[in-house]
C-alpha cells in the first residue's frame, strides 16, 4: 500500500467542491473553475470523494492532470461509514470529514487513472445507456397511448432516438479498434458464450479491473458475490448486492443467452435448479462464473476454450 502523508476529503456539488483536510482540520470551499489551481496545490496526499456519476469528473481530471492521487468511494458505503462512526448529520462540510476519516481508517488505496481511449469509451457506452432507457420509456409510453396523434409522434421519436443508437454503437465500434489494447480484449471477451458486442463495450468501459484482481474481488465489485446473512445458529440466505449496476445487468443478460447455448453453462443451470434453486439464483450463479472466466482470459489473454 502506498502511504499518504495527507488525506483530503471532498464532497463535491455541481459548481463548488468542500474540502476538509484531516492533517489540521480545516475545511475550505472551492469553486469548480478553480480546480486545475487547487489541484497544483496538492503534494504527497490522497483525495477522497464519492462517485457522483458526471459531478466528480472535473476534479477527477484536473487531479489526474497534476499527478495528485485520488479514490472514487460508493456513495453507500461513504454513509454506512459515517452512521457507523455516529456522523448522523449530513452536511457538505460533514460529508467532507467523513470521506477524509474514511480514507485513513479504512487505508483506501488511489484508483488508477483511465487511459483516455476507455475514458472516451466509457462516456459513449453512457450515452448508449441514456438512449436505451429512453427508449424503453417511450416504448411504455406507447403501449398506454390511445390517441392516433399520440401514438404517431412517439413512433417518430422512436426511430429517432434507435437512428442516435445505431450512431453510437457505430462510434464506440470505432473507439475500440482505434486503441489497440481495447481491440484485443474485445476480440478475446467475444470468444465466450453469451458475450455480444454491447456485453464487450460495457465490460471494457465499466469494468477496467477485469483480469487485474482475484475471482473473488471482481465478484465483488460487479454485485455478483453472496453475502452471508447467518445469526447465531440461524444459517439465512446468502443475497447478491452492490457493486456495478450496469456490468451486473449484462451480465445477467449474457447468462442466459450461454445457458441456452453452451452445454457448460446449460448444465450448470439445470444442476442447480434440479437441486431447488429458484430461475434467478441460477442465473446469477452462471453470470458470477461467466464473470471469473471472462477475468482469467483477460488476464492470461486468451480466448475462451
Amino acid at each position: 500500500m502506498t502511504l499518504h502523508q495527507n488525506i483530503l476529503g471532498v464532497d463535491i456539488a455541481r459548481d463548488w467542491i468542500d474540502v476538509f483536510d484531516l492533517s489540521n482540520g480545516t475545511s475550505r470551499r472551492v469553486v469548480t473553475s478553480d480546480l486545475s489551481s487547487f489541484a497544483h496545490g496538492l503534494s504527497n496526499v490522497l483525495v477522497v470523494f464519492e462517485a457522483t456519476g458526471s459531478y466528480e469528473r472535473p476534479l477527477s481530471e484536473a487531479l489526474e492532470a497534476h499527478g495528485i492521487a485520488y479514490k472514487r468511494v460508493n456513495p453507500r458505503q461513504a454513509r454506512e461509514f459515517a452512521r457507523a462512526t455516529g456522523h448522523l448529520a449530513k452536511t457538505d462540510k460533514v460529508d467532507a470529514r467523513v470521506l477524509a476519516h474514511m480514507g485513513r481508517a479504512l487505508e483506501l488505496e488511489a484508483d488508477i487513472p483511465p487511459d483516455p481511449a476507455r475514458r472516451r469509451l466509457s462516456a459513449l457506452v453512457a450515452r448508449r445507456d441514456d438512449l436505451v432507457r429512453m427508449m424503453t420509456a417511450e416504448s411504455h409510453r406507447l403501449s398506454l397511448a390511445r390517441d392516433a396523434y399520440v401514438r404517431e409522434d412517439i413512433e417518430h421519436l422512436l426511430d429517432v432516438l434507435a437512428a442516435r443508437r445505431n450512431a453510437i454503437e457505430t462510434e464506440i465500434d470505432a473507439a475500440i479498434r482505434a486503441s489497440q489494447a481495447l481491440k484485443t480484449a474485445q476480440i478475446c471477451l467475444r470468444t465466450a458464450p453469451g458475450v455480444g458486442p454491447v456485453t464487450a463495450a460495457t465490460l471494457l468501459a465499466y469494468l477496467p479491473e477485469l483480469g487485474q484482481i482475484d475471482r473473488r474481488a471482481i465478484a465483488s465489485l460487479t454485485g455478483l458475490a453472496p453475502h452471508a446473512c447467518d445469526s447465531g445458529h440461524r444459517r439465512g440466505r446468502r443475497h447478491v448486492w452492490g457493486g456495478r449496476a450496469g456490468v451486473r445487468r449484462v451480465l445477467y443478460i449474457a447468462a442466459m443467452v450461454a445457458t441456452q447455448h453452451n452445454p457448460l453453462f446449460k448444465a450448470m443451470r439445470k444442476r442447480l435448479q434440479d437441486a431447488g434453486k429458484p430461475t434467478k439464483v441460477a442465473l446469477i450463479a452462471v453470470a458470477r462464473k461467466l464473470l471469473t472466466i471472462l477475468n482469467a482470459m483477460i488476464r492470461d489473454n486468451r480466448n475462451f476454450a
